[in-house]
């Protein structure tokens, strides 16, 4: 579709809506005038008309258009903007990945399709949408950077979107981060109007960003009588998104900071449910569950049940007034705050074959009692938190349980890692080793292997010089062998699969390769005599609810899936031979009867603890060890609180 034929479908749909219903189609059909591919056009952008309220079909087939005319802009200069590539297309335009050539970094850049220029109103939504990000100077708001022929320079901001359910405290976390950005904008008198999880990026050092004001309006506007939106009664036209719209914005009525507060608490719930608020099997069905339905309140933790019920409310006048108030009743929920600060470092400590092997005792997923948890006395002193890489991982365990191994920024900011014995107090860090993550132990217990720069690395627990084994662009975690062979993910992003190094030195080998549509495999684990790999295997990139725990054989190179729909899989031996696979799913520590000799599940899954951190850089924020013989010692960092995070 050229750009002047895509301007006569537009012209002519925008025609067709400004008729009655029943003067539609013969008004269509004289305009066209024998032109069937023209009125195909515009019928196939009426039928989806009802059904994309959150993306009017005028938009939808601009963005059609958009990908349609991508490979045209990529290589092309804006200004000083090189355009590498697209990361997106919707209805007001494409966004690219770009160069600053002035100024050398990587930028984001929104650019209007030609066959929008001569809309007044949608140069006008552009424009603003530039005015008000100009105006909004918020660590939780991309930046932009300036404008250019219709183009938005933006900042870029590296992550991923909200997606599925987190742990109540990391839920809290980004969910006061967000009410910070949006009272930053509320404060400016702009209301966002299409706030949700899309729209909301996490970096990897955990900070929320709020993005796309295009459908931001600004108080005085209305007050001042400028015309510069489109009317949210116009058919075809409700602005936002149908799943996150107030009741007020679903019925079309004007909207204030109320409209940002019921969304704000309709993410908040997905967040901590992994489920929608309100949804349908259509657009109309979704703004009906919007104006009629509560949602599954029973699916709410307690602690977050009054905050989301105050901004849930139907009646706005009812509804929480202003953002600030959801920020303190977040500060006031049980348990204390959810900022991070990095302080102090909430270890548990527990007999985990004790937890493992009370699963064959489990009834469907309801938990037999277990031993009491016994708590370790592991305070970090507040000038050498733990800290992470990026989203590394950060601890340990050596294989006998008395050793662990963690990340601690020093005083001079720079991370390291520490050692410390667990019967006693002396944390010792380990020369050599700065920017270290994802640390692991050999089977004797006597090396740590890390990853920092680039690089995988093993350093001895004694000290000395570390050593470094081979390249490692974008680890993804690493397993030590009783073979002297490393099993690592050495670039878990770059779309190859897990690779054998030799621990001594030597060429790698690859050991997997990723099957079709799979993006990644990471956090591989050596089982006992080196037999077999298990690892996790995923087609999403930062969302491993679906993943796929894969076995690879270390003697045929035979793979395949044990479970699916958990990452981070540990082998825990037991005494008789067998034992059991450990995993995440979300942020609950389910574990299974695994038969290492045929490879295979021997029972049913159960949980055996909640609110255990994981994220998609570090897998599981937990560690095991101990001899099958004996208690064994389980390590692992609580929600997602006390952390010191700090980037590469």
């Amino acid at each position: 579709m050229t750009s002047d034929r895509w301007q006569q479908v537009e012209r002519l749909y925008h025609a067709v809506l400004e008729r009655e219903g029943n003067q539609r189609a013969a008004f269509l059909r004289e305009a066209c005038a024998g032109d069937n591919a023209l009125r195909q056009e515009v019928e196939s952008l009426l039928a989806q008309e009802a059904g994309f309220l959150e993306s009017p079909a005028l938009e939808v087939a601009a963005q059609q258009f958009a990908e349609e005319h991508d490979q045209v802009l990529i290589g092309r200069r804006i200004g000083a903007y090189q355009i590498l590539s697209l990361l997106g297309a919707g209805g007001m335009g494409e966004v690219y990945r770009g160069k600053d050539t002035k100024l050398k970094r990587d930028v984001a850049l929104k650019v209007l399709p030609d066959a929008f220029a001569s809309d007044p109103t949608r140069m006008a939504r552009f424009q603003r949408e530039a005015e008000i990000l100009a105006s909004l100077n918020h660590p939780n708001i991309a930046q932009i950077y300036g404008i250019e022929e219709r183009t938005l320079v933006m900042e870029l901001v590296p992550g991923q979107t909200l997606k599925g359910a987190l742990p109540i405290e990391t839920a809290l976390n980004y969910a006061r981060q967000i009410a910070e950005a949006l009272d930053a904008a509320h404060d400016k008198g702009v209301t966002h109007r299409d706030l949700k999880t899309s729209n909301i990026m996490i970096t990897p050092a955990g900070v929320v960003k709020v993005l796309d004001f295009g459908l931001a309006v600004q108080s005085r506007e209305r007050e001042e009588g400028e015309t510069l939106t489109i009317s949210p009664t116009r058919s075809g036209m409700i602005l936002g998104t149908q799943a996150y719209m107030s009741p007020e914005q679903a019925r079309g009525e004007p909207v204030d900071r109320r409209a940002d507060i019921w969304a704000f608490g309709v993410v908040l719930y997905e967040m901590l449910t992994g489920k929608q608020a309100f949804s349908g099997e259509t657009a109309s069905d979704t703004l009906a569950s919007v104006l009629k339905d509560e949602p599954e309140w029973n699916r709410v933790p307690q602690k977050a049940q009054r905050l989301l019920r105050r901004c849930l409310e139907k009646d706005p006048k009812r509804r929480l007034r202003d953002i600030a108030d959801a920020m303190a009743l977040i500060d006031d929920a049980p348990q204390g705050t959810t900022q991070a600060r990095a302080t102090k470092l909430p270890w548990v400590v527990a007999g985990a074959l004790a937890l493992a092997l009370a699963v064959s005792f489990y009834y469907a997923t309801r938990p037999a009692p277990l031993r009491p948890l016994v708590h370790l006395n592991a305070e970090i002193a507040t000038d050498t938190p733990l800290a992470r890489i990026g989203a590394g991982g950060a601890l340990a365990l050596s294989p006998d349980g008395a050793r662990l191994a963690l990340t601690l920024r020093g005083a001079d900011g720079k991370v390291r890692l520490h050692t410390r014995l667990l019967q006693q107090n002396q944390v010792t860090p380990l020369a050599g080793t700065e920017n270290a993550f994802s640390p692991f132990f050999s089977t004797d217990g006597e090396w740590i292997g890390f990853f920092a720069d680039g690089k995988l690395k093993k350093i001895s627990v004694q000290g000395g010089a570390a050593v470094t084994l081979c390249d490692a662009p974008d680890p993804d975690g690493a397993s030590w062998g009783d073979d002297g062979n490393i099993v690592a993910a050495l670039n878990g992003s770059g779309g190859t699969g897990l690779w054998r190094v030799p621990s001594s030195g030597g060429k790698c080998a690859p050991l997997t390769k990723l099957n079709p549509g799979e993006f990644t495999h990471r956090w591989p684990q050596v089982l006992p005599g080196s037999q077999a790999v298990l690892f996790t295997a995923s087609t999403q990139v930062g969302n491993f609810d679906d993943a796929a725990i894969d076995v690879v054989s270390l003697k045929t190179g035979a793979r395949k899936t044990v479970q699916r729909g958990g990452f981070f899989p540990r082998y825990l031996p037991t005494s008789n031979g067998t034992g059991h696979l450990v995993y995440l799913h979300q942020s609950t520590l389910f574990a299974v009867p695994f038969d290492p000799g045929r490879l295979a599940l021997a029972g049913l899954p159960a949980p055996i603890l909640e609110d255990v951190s994981g994220s998609a850089g570090a897998g599981g924020l937990f560690a095991f060890g101990g001899a099958p013989s004996g208690p064994g010692t389980f390590a692992y960092l609580a929600g997602m609180r006390p952390v010191g995070v700090c980037r590469s």
